[in-house]
């Protein structure tokens, strides 16, 4: 059960001096997204000696630029994936109870405006529930044109016939990296962000450890290990082209990327836009995908794109016709529809689909967000695809495959099935907070210590305080006014000028508690970057 005991300090100077401290781990983790922190969690919670390193901060990438949602896949039902649907609804399940905090149920509805739209849809969202079983959320119910307009106010009345009403889940996914990253260090992991692997070690051609580097201060360290498992996400394709390298004979690179980057946009508008607290999602757009308008934090998400990439930007911009695209769409179901004008923030993740064997290149909508692990003749663990809803029964892939390669011994298997993650309700209880504006629900039942800190009366907005800035640099390893404002709080994500005004206030503050430079011009940069739209 969750415990509300003192929460472990990650002052950057504690976290290098135990990285430089002459060990051999069991196993070491290349990245802080959500697969490569369930793989350090799942690893130290049976009793494993495990380090992870993330070359930017945890979440930085495409964990945090979800659509926020805990979900089975209908679309993947629609593809016939039954075996990823049904193992996503399980770990549905899972996750809501194991993070209350940062989980929670959310009613959906497909309005319909044809007349085949309720009952080709409705039997496809019943097929469902009936996969869910005894993890069902609640049961579909077909609407009438007036309790659908009821739920969604703000959906067009003009021809509308109905609607169908599912249930899925929601969550704050940057906040859910920390919690499984914290979670980790309480088993004895260290886990330390702005740490780049920047080599592999070799020993008798095996991998046996890796060369990483404080981006902060440039100090370098080697870290030995039994086990290197890459988790960089999109970005794994780096450290197997040098794994590949080291152990190339012939003198030609032997290694095949595996990544088929997808972009995905969001664009962030308020409530009042949607105007309830139910989501609206239709299930099929010009271009094939699933759009959705989800409540979120007091705001309205609007995505996804998905548009094949062939660069990494650790920060992608959105392209015009995706922006374009998605606000044309939204007028079709909106009474009143938002313009480029009401945007309060856009931004944009890269999925790490999986490559299939003969690949055009141009199409990414197709492929399944199944992950694959794939261990190299040198030994080193590479595992990329999947979503975070399947983020623990990813990570207990990864493990049984690290030993049944004889890397490491995992013993017992489903550690972490009913394992809840620092923050959550004793009861498993959800707390409804997701729905509501920012503040301090995010934190469950550390709400107490984070009220204890000085600057608990001093709130910088409606949903910011002080004390919140002072326990992300104490207890959540951030350095950073971007670690602030975008992932501890997810200001920049929901409202980017007004993140930008806050800055000069959370920088001085961060300053005052790690004595590091908190990058405020990096971070004003970037917030325009999230308030320019390209069209």
């Amino acid at each position: 059960m969750a415990s509300v005991a003192p929460p472990l300090q990650t002052t950057r100077q504690d976290l290098l001096a135990r990285l430089g401290e002459d060990r051999v781990y069991d196993l070491a983790v290349v990245g802080g997204g959500a697969t490569g922190l369930g793989v350090a969690l799942d690893a130290a919670a049976r009793g494993l000696k495990v380090v992870l390193v993330e070359s930017h901060d945890f979440a930085k990438g495409t964990s945090s630029r979800a659509t926020k949602l805990v979900h089975g896949g209908v679309r993947y039902l629609a593809q016939g994936n039954i075996g990823l649907v049904r193992e996503a609804l399980h770990e549905r399940t899972t996750l809501l109870h194991n993070a209350p905090h940062l989980a929670q149920p959310l009613a959906f509805v497909v309005p319909s405006y044809q007349w085949w739209e309720m009952p080709f849809y409705g039997a496809g969202l019943v097929a469902y529930d009936l996969l869910a079983g005894k993890a069902g959320l609640g049961k579909t119910q077909f609407l009438s044109p007036q309790a659908t307009q009821k739920l969604l106010p703000a959906a067009l009345s003009a021809g509308l016939k109905g609607g169908v009403k599912y249930w899925d889940g929601q969550f704050n996914d940057a906040r859910l990296a920390l919690a499984l990253a914290r979670t980790a260090a309480s088993h004895g992991a260290l886990l330390v962000n702005y740490c780049k692997a920047t080599d592999l070690l070799f020993e008798s051609g095996q991998v046996a450890g890796l060369v990483c580097e404080d981006t902060l201060n440039g100090v370098t360290n080697s870290i030995r290990a039994r086990c290197v498992v890459n988790a960089a996400g999109v970005w794994v394709d780096a450290l197997r082209e040098l794994d590949g390298r080291a152990n190339a004979n012939d003198g030609r690179h032997p290694t095949k990327p595996m990544v088929a980057p997808s972009q995905g946009v969001h664009i962030v508008v308020d409530r009042e836009f949607l105007g309830g607290d139910t989501a609206l999602m239709v299930p099929k757009t010009a271009d094939g995908r699933v759009l959705f308008a989800v409540p979120w934090l007091g705001k309205v998400i609007l995505g996804t794109t998905d548009t094949p990439r062939h660069d990494l930007p650790r920060e992608p911009l959105a392209y015009a016709d995706e922006v374009a695209f998605i606000l044309e769409e939204s007028a079709r179901y909106l009474r009143r529809a938002p313009t480029a004008r009401d945007i309060k923030s856009i931004w944009v993740g890269l999925r790490p689909l999986v490559k299939p064997q003969a690949d055009d290149g141009e199409s990414t909508k197709g492929l399944s967000r199944e992950h694959t692990v794939l261990v190299s003749r040198s030994g080193l663990v590479t595992v990329t695809g999947g979503k975070w809803t399947t983020y623990r029964a990813m990570a207990e892939d990864v493990l049984e495959k690290c030993a049944g390669k004889g890397l490491i011994s995992v013993g017992k298997t489903g550690v972490t099935a009913h394992m809840q993650l620092l923050g959550a309700t004793e009861s498993g209880a959800p707390d409804q907070g997701i729905s509501l504006p920012e503040g301090l629900h995010s934190y469950g039942v550390e709400q107490s210590w984070v009220q204890a800190l000085p600057g608990n009366d001093r709130w910088l907005c409606p949903t910011l305080s002080e004390a919140m800035v002072r326990f992300a640099a104490r207890h959540e390893y951030a350095v950073t006014v971007e670690d602030m404002l975008a992932r501890r709080s997810r200001l920049l994500f929901l409202d980017a000028a007004l993140a930008a005004t806050l800055a000069p206030a959370v920088a001085e503050i961060l300053q005052q508690e790690t004595g590091l430079p908190p990058q405020t011009e990096a971070f004003l940069a970037l917030a325009q970057q999230y308030l320019h739209i390209p069209i």
